[in-house]
């Protein structure tokens, strides 16, 4: 043995072979923390100095190679200066430029997921082999940062800028397929041969078979551009990430930069040139942001696997009441990762609109080249549409999706609990209404929760799952196992109206309504709010949601919380639904709907919509623009806070997400919690009082006007 810690050994095989092999303990992956490097540090040293060694092959002990750096330590640099910041990323570029340098040739085995920090090891190799279940990419811009240790170097130098750029710039993933045609990988093999082709390989280059002289002096110099190629390479480039990046995600456009600065200069040099990029970057509060959502991200994913664990069954069949689009949704992602489904509706109709949806979706994915014509006809028979309750007794969770009303839904639940096993979990997919009350006409109430898909259910990563006063942790654990075999990122809340989401959207609808009652352009405020960062506006948003649904929704809130969600005037919104302009669904709403050839509804504006609302309208006032988002964004932030006060969600973090993953928060500004945080408690303390005469829902809650006295913030 070479050298071993607990992160990683560098062994001596036949032939005269170093191995350095990652395997961090204590973990089920490889990352790069503060102890990998300081080892793969003292690794060299002792590598350096054996005798002897003709060629060094890298791997990895775990299932994947390495994730990247270990991003809790990360945190630690916001609010540092970019002085403070540069000196993260130069002991590992050190680590990897010894590498590059090594008098020998070196390979990486990529057995697994190789990304960022992991890439970049492996792109500091002269060769790379991947295995057919690898991927790998470079997924900083994701986390608003940039790749920090040479990737931003040695990526371009291999496969060319243009395709570099959008490796970067996107954060993609990448498959075995699409890395060897772009060259990042030498070869590609299955898992139980990519150690023999990896060594044959690098046994080939210490023969001289394979030259490796030159690839190494193509990483370590100039980009192969003249100053006119540069040019016109680089205006193109940078055109193309500015728009499809948008202004409030600067990394992408950053990585160009870096690029772009760099092209002409040595591997030394260029470090330097990403290093100051990268400290740049890290000091933006969308870094700061990003990276807050990544861990967040982690925290509800380990809360959902630890009710994973608690399950006392899985769930190996499914059922879905009521087809149509949102019942044929769940029953596609359901049959999609695995677990067929019975679809059951009271009519024909039905049943054939739920396979209508689910043959559309997954005729995407075939056209895609994401699956075989084979592999969507095992999906489609996994669906199993009925009429009838006949072999409900063998199933282990029934999601009721029929239509928002509490009798119906009532009715159809006690119906349903009398053909399942006493075992099985009942969940009711309503937006809004009490699991409580719903569970009172059952005889196993303990069975039964609510689980709250978002539509489009394949496009939206979030599910509720509301435990209601007698919903027992047996049916929860159940629920939360069955969303995460479907994709799904669960988020657990308890009863209340409108659950978590819903309960803090409307309030922001409120808000809407009133600057229309007072006189705002709602088109106005759907570009400011647009700008913001939300992907539409609120008039835009509840077109889509459609406008039947939010008023039956508003309702529901108003009875649950009429001292501050109860309107006293007749909205804008209400007018829409008494002239059955229900948004999308109909074609008409605050906007007008038409199909383009591939039937994607395109918005339109029809000026006759002002007319329409004239009476509840107010005199036109052009509103300032930050008064605009205090107006829209003060209810719904205070409400989110009342939630996690009573407990609803359990914390900033799951309630971040929870709007991010159900409603489209703005990702760059990190979740609401996180935006409270960044403009400050006095800030919103300030709006609050500028808006008092607008109600209640404008009034900071006792916990918040606390945290401000104490200079609490929410992380």
């Amino acid at each position: 043995m070479i050298y071993q810690s607990d992160q990683l050994s560098i062994k001596r095989l036949d032939g005269d072979i170093a191995e350095l092999n990652f395997d961090l303990q204590g973990e089920s992956v490889n990352k790069f923390d503060n102890a990998t490097v300081t080892s793969l540090t003292a690794g060299l040293d002792a590598l350096e100095a054996e005798s002897g060694i003709r060629g060094l092959l890298v791997t990895s002990d775990k299932s994947v190679f390495i994730v990247g750096a270990d991003i809790t330590e990360f945190t630690s640099l916001f609010g540092a200066s970019k002085e403070d910041i540069k000196p993260f990323t130069g002991a590992n570029n050190k680590n990897f430029n010894r590498i590059a340098s090594l008098p020998y040739p070196s390979a990486a085995a990529i057995n697994g997921f190789a990304m960022g920090g992991g890439l970049e090891c492996c792109l500091a190799c002269d060769f790379r082999v991947m295995s057919t279940v690898a991927k790998i990419g470079l997924p900083e811009t994701k986390l608003g940062i940039l790749p920090g240790w040479g990737g931003t170097v040695r990526l371009p130098r291999i496969i060319g800028v243009d395709e570099a750029v959008m490796w970067m710039a996107t954060g993609a993933d990448k498959r075995p397929d699409d890395a060897l045609k772009a060259g990042a990988v030498d070869a590609v093999a299955a898992p139980e041969q990519l150690r023999e082709v990896t060594l044959a390989t690098l046994q080939h280059a210490i023969d001289g078979g394979l030259e490796y002289a030159e690839r190494r002096a193509r990483k370590h110099g100039p980009l192969p551009l003249n100053d006119t190629e540069a040019m016109m390479a680089f205006f193109t480039i940078k055109s193309m990430v500015a728009q499809q990046a948008g202004k409030n995600y600067p990394a992408p456009i950053k990585v160009v930069d870096v690029i772009e600065q760099a092209r002409s200069m040595g591997l030394d040099d260029a470090l330097e040139v990403e290093a100051e990029g990268f400290a740049e970057l890290a000091t933006t509060p969308v870094a700061s942001a990003l990276v807050g959502v990544f861990l967040n991200d982690q925290l509800l994913g380990k809360k959902a696997k630890g009710w994973e664990k608690q399950a006392d069954k899985p769930i190996e069949r499914a059922a879905v009441l009521g087809a149509g689009i949102m019942g044929g949704g769940i029953a596609y992602q359901s049959a999609l990762k695995g677990t067929p489904i019975k679809m059951k509706d009271i009519n024909q109709d039905g049943l054939d609109l739920g396979l209508s949806e689910a043959n559309k979706l997954l005729a995407k994915r075939v056209a895609r080249g994401r699956m075989s014509p084979d592999q969507m006809g095992d999906i489609l028979n996994s669906i199993d549409p009925t009429l009838t309750y006949t072999g409900f007794g063998d199933v282990d969770i029934v999601v009721e999706a029929v239509v928002e009303n509490e009798k119906v839904k009532g009715i159809v639940l006690a119906e349903t609990e009398k053909e399942i096993d006493k075992d099985a979990v009942l969940a009711s997919n309503t937006s809004t209404i009490s699991i409580t009350r719903l569970a009172e006409s059952l005889e196993r109430p303990e069975n039964f929760c609510g689980m709250h898909f978002f539509n489009p259910v394949h496009a939206m990563p979030l599910v509720e799952v509301i435990r209601g006063e007698k919903s027992s942790d047996a049916a929860i654990a159940r629920t939360v196992a069955y969303a995460n075999k479907m994709g799904k990122k669960a988020v657990v809340v308890n009863d209340c109206p409108g659950f978590l989401v819903n309960r803090v959207l409307f309030p922001y609808f409120g808000g809407f309504n009133m600057l229309v009652r007072d006189g705002a352009d709602f088109q106005a405020v759907d570009k400011v709010m647009e700008r913001w960062g939300w992907p539409m506006g609120p008039a835009y948003l509840m077109d889509v949601v459609g406008i039947d649904t939010g008023v039956h929704a508003a309702n529901v809130m108003a009875e649950g919380f009429p001292d501050r969600m109860q309107p006293d005037f007749k909205s804008a919104t209400e007018v829409m639904f008494e002239l059955e302009r229900f948004g999308q669904k109909n074609g008409k709403g605050f906007y007008e709907y038409v199909e383009d050839k591939r039937g994607k509804p395109i918005k339109t504006v029809n000026e006759e919509v002002y007319q329409l609302i004239a009476d509840v309208a107010g005199e036109r006032v052009e509103f300032e623009r930050e008064d605009i988002i205090a107006r829209m964004m003060l209810p719904m932030a205070i409400e989110m806070a009342r939630c996690v006060e009573e407990g609803i969600v359990g914390t900033p973090a799951e309630a971040d997400l929870a709007l991010l993953y159900g409603v489209g928060f703005p990702p760059f500004r990190g979740g609401i919690f996180r935006w409270m945080d960044t403009v400050g408690l006095a800030h919103l303390a300030e709006a609050s009082g500028k808006f008092a005469h607008l109600g209640k829902a404008y009034e900071l809650t006792d916990h918040m006007k606390d945290m401000l006295a104490n200079g609490e913030t929410y992380y």
